[in-house]
C-alpha cells in the first residue's frame, strides 16, 4: 500500500499529521474573485502549516478547477510538506457544458490516476439527492476506484445524501467503503446518519469549521465526540476546506492545527487526536497502486 502524491508515491507510515481535505489552487466561475491562484500564498499555507507540525494536506480540487498540478509540486518540494492532488469532477455548474460532453470521466480518472499525479478521486452530490451529472461521475469514479484502489471523496452538498452515496458507490457500483471518504459532514450534524455512515466503513470527512458554514461549528465537536463514543474513532478525518482567498485571509490551511487539533486533543484525548491525523488519514489515502 502506498500513498500517491505530487512528488511520487510514499509509504502510508510516512505520511504524518494531515489536514484531510484542503485547497492551495482553486478557480471557479461560482466564485469571482475569490480565486485561490498565487503560488506564493499557497506556499506561505504550507510553511505555517508545517511550523504546526503539518506534513501532509490532501488537496480536494478536481480536474478542470484550476489544480494547477506542477505548481503543486512546486509548493510541496519547497516547503517539505506532502501534497495529495485529486482527478475527478466537481458539480456540473463549475464546468462549462461543451466540455462535460466532450469528457469521458472513466478513462480521464484512469489516465490522471496511473499516468499523471494524481491520489485520489473527487465526485460530488446535488442537494439532497444524485442529480444525473453526480450520477455520471460517480459510475466513472467507482471505475477508476475498483481499477485502481484510488479513495473517492465525496463532496456533500451541504453534507446531505451521505446514505445515498455509500448505496450508489458501495452497493450498485462495488466500491469497498474504505475507499470513500464523505467531505462535508459537519454542514449536517445528524447524529443518526453519521453512525450510519461510520457502520459502513466510509471515512467521514469533518471539514470546518469554516467562514461560509458557520450555523453548524458549534455541532463539530458534539458530533466527533459521538461518534467516538460510539467506536468509531478510527472513521474520523478532519480538514479545512479552504476554497475561498478571504477564508485563506481569516483562517487558511494552518487552523486545522492551530484550533482544531488542539480541541480533539483536549475533549477526545491524544489518542483520538493522532487517529484523526494522523492514523486514519494514512489508511484512507493508501492504496495498492498498479
Amino acid at each position: 500500500m502506498r500513498i500517491r502524491t505530487v512528488l511520487g508515491d510514499i509509504a502510508p507510515g510516512d505520511l504524518g499529521v494531515c489536514d484531510a481535505h484542503d485547497h492551495l489552487f482553486l478557480r471557479t466561475p461560482l466564485l469571482p474573485g475569490e480565486e485561490l491562484d498565487d503560488p506564493a500564498a499557497a506556499a506561505a499555507q504550507l510553511r505555517a502549516f508545517a511550523g504546526l507540525g503539518g506534513r501532509a494536506v490532501a488537496q480536494w480540487t478536481p480536474y478542470g478547477m484550476g489544480r494547477r498540478i506542477d505548481d503543486l509540486a512546486d509548493v510541496s518540494r519547497a516547503t517539505g510538506v506532502h501534497v495529495i492532488a485529486a482527478t475527478g469532477l466537481h458539480q456540473a455548474a463549475h464546468y462549462d457544458a461543451g466540455l462535460l460532453e466532450r469528457l469521458r470521466p472513466d478513462a480521464l480518472f484512469v489516465d490522471e490516476l496511473t499516468r499523471g499525479r494524481a491520489g485520489m478521486i473527487k465526485v460530488a452530490t446535488a442537494f439532497h439527492g444524485l442529480d444525473a451529472h453526480a450520477r455520471r461521475v460517480m459510475t466513472a469514479a467507482a471505475t477508476a476506484s475498483n481499477a485502481t484502489g484510488a479513495p473517492i471523496g465525496v463532496h456533500l452538498e451541504q453534507g446531505t445524501s451521505a446514505l445515498d452515496v455509500l448505496d450508489l458507490l458501495c452497493g450498485a457500483l462495488g466500491v469497498p467503503p474504505d475507499r470513500v471518504i464523505l467531505g462535508h459532514l459537519n454542514r449536517s450534524p445528524d447524529p443518526w446518519v453519521h453512525r450510519r455512515a461510520a457502520e459502513s466503513g466510509a471515512y467521514l470527512a469533518f471539514d470546518g469549521p469554516s467562514r461560509t458554514h458557520h450555523a453548524t461549528d458549534g455541532h463539530l465537536f458534539a458530533s466527533l465526540a459521538a461518534l467516538a463514543e460510539a467506536g468509531h474513532t478510527d472513521r474520523l478525518l478532519i480538514g479545512g476546506d479552504t476554497t475561498t482567498a478571504s477564508a485563506r485571509t481569516e483562517l487558511g490551511v494552518p487552523h486545522t492545527l492551530r484550533a482544531l487539533r488542539p480541541r480533539v486533543e483536549r475533549q477526545l484525548g491524544r489518542e483520538a487526536a493522532t487517529a484523526i491525523f494522523t492514523t486514519n488519514p494514512a489508511r484512507a489515502f493508501a492504496a495498492p497502486w498498479p
